[in-house]
């Protein structure tokens, strides 16, 4: 994997920094905090776990009453499945750092991820954050980009910039996630900021509709976690009037520059998955509906065996067949369907492409990026999905992720 931390542009008016809390982690900084400017606005989406963690429910408890002037994510532990005491304990470190940083403990938004089930120690973390403080400035993205890592081999930052009324906009973002990964919101922890002064309920809106192309269409292993969440803040510092037209040439400069960040953080997430050593992009076209496109490029993303077949360079096709037999698309003709390796067809016609040759299919298979193409012949609706391989050291990773 790439490091490219070294590539990316801070945003005027909102700092970050990173501490060591040894929260679970042992010499290495585990705790970041992100400091917004007064009169910022956020939007963010969370995890649709019904066993959703404790800084997820006060995060969005938080949001509806305040705007926030900080963001404090810890890794190592996710305080999640902790009931009550979990609650204290979030509460309790946005009250710390409030504190601490003379504002309201409501304009503080927490976010944990790490093991599950485990109390967060709440001393260590407020014993991190006089540091924290202290060491708040606008270039220490890569610094909060590694504190917030847990299986993650690199850290993941993403910069873009655009012109507005001859002004140059940026945005600048950081991503964590390796591993329980599947769309349903996130699936991962992000924070988007921009200086950009942009319309509340329209910064909501590119944000749900960024993740939903992005962050909602990847997935590693078919699990969602309990701490997912994504933050998209506007500090409002580039000093031009707030973006509120939907329809402007300036607000669909930052809607593309929102969706490009959110696209690209999502490929990072999937080629960091753990143990991958492929990055897959499954293509469903010619469906009925978006919504059985998506069903099809899902059953085929979250198939073992497929996975495993993409690790071991194995064109073992019938599994991809089989995937898109059982992936309850009602009345499928499947003399329509097919079923290609990039530009190898390999299915038509109910069956083998004459043309296939296993040699052929393996060439594909070897390769570090691969696509696989489903037209089931239906309609005009189509879909992408990323996923990656399924390898050894997948199951040593998460074998071994609590000892």
């Amino acid at each position: 994997m790439t490091d490219h931390t070294t590539s990316y542009r801070p945003v005027p008016g909102v700092r970050l920094s990173a501490a060591a809390a040894g929260i679970r982690y042992q010499g290495r900084d585990d705790l970041a905090l992100m400091a917004l400017p007064a009169g910022a606005r956020c939007a963010a989406v969370f995890t649709r776990n019904a066993f959703c963690a404790a800084p997820v429910l006060v995060a969005k408890r938080h949001l509806a009453i305040a705007s926030p002037r900080y963001l404090l994510i810890n890794s190592g532990n996710a305080n999640a499945g902790t009931g009550e005491q979990g609650l204290t304990d979030a509460a309790a470190s946005c009250a710390a750092l409030a504190a601490l940083a003379d504002c309201r403990a409501e304009e503080v938004l927490p976010f944990s991820t790490g093991v599950i089930g485990e109390n967060m120690p709440l001393s260590r973390l407020e014993t991190a954050l006089p540091t924290a403080l202290k060491r708040l400035r606008e270039d220490a993205w890569p610094d909060a980009a590694r504190a917030i890592m847990t299986t993650d081999t690199v850290p993941k930052l993403v910069t873009r910039h655009f012109t507005l009324a001859g002004r140059t906009a940026v945005i600048t973002s950081m991503a964590k996630g390796a591993g329980m990964i599947r769309p349903d919101m996130a699936t991962m922890l992000a924070f988007l900021a921009t200086d950009l002064a942009v319309d509340q309920a329209l910064l909501r809106d590119c944000l749900r509709d960024a993740v939903e192309t992005s962050f909602n269409a990847i997935t590693i292993d078919g699990d969602t976690s309990t701490n997912d969440a994504c933050v998209l803040a506007a500090a409002g510092t580039l000093g031009n009037e707030p973006l509120d037209d939907p329809g402007s040439s300036g607000f669909a400069a930052f809607r593309a520059a929102v969706e490009t960040v959110c696209r690209e953080l999502a490929t990072a997430i999937v080629r960091d998955g753990e143990g991958a050593t492929k990055l897959v992009r499954i293509r469903v076209e010619a469906a009925r509906d978006a919504a059985e496109a998506r069903r099809v490029a899902d059953t085929i993303a979250h198939s073992p065996l497929i996975k495993t077949a993409l690790f071991a360079a194995d064109p073992n096709w019938g599994r991809i067949l089989a995937a898109v037999g059982r992936a309850d698309v009602d009345r499928l003709d499947i003399a329509a369907v097919r079923i290609q390796l990039g530009d190898l067809c390999i299915v038509s016609r109910g069956g083998r492409n004459p043309d296939y040759t296993e040699a052929a299919g393996q060439a594909v298979m070897k390769e570090e990026e691969i696509e696989i193409r489903v037209a089931l012949g239906r309609g005009e609706a189509a879909t992408e999905v990323l996923t990656c391989d399924l390898s050894y050291d997948y199951v040593r990773i998460n074998a071994e992720y609590r000892t």
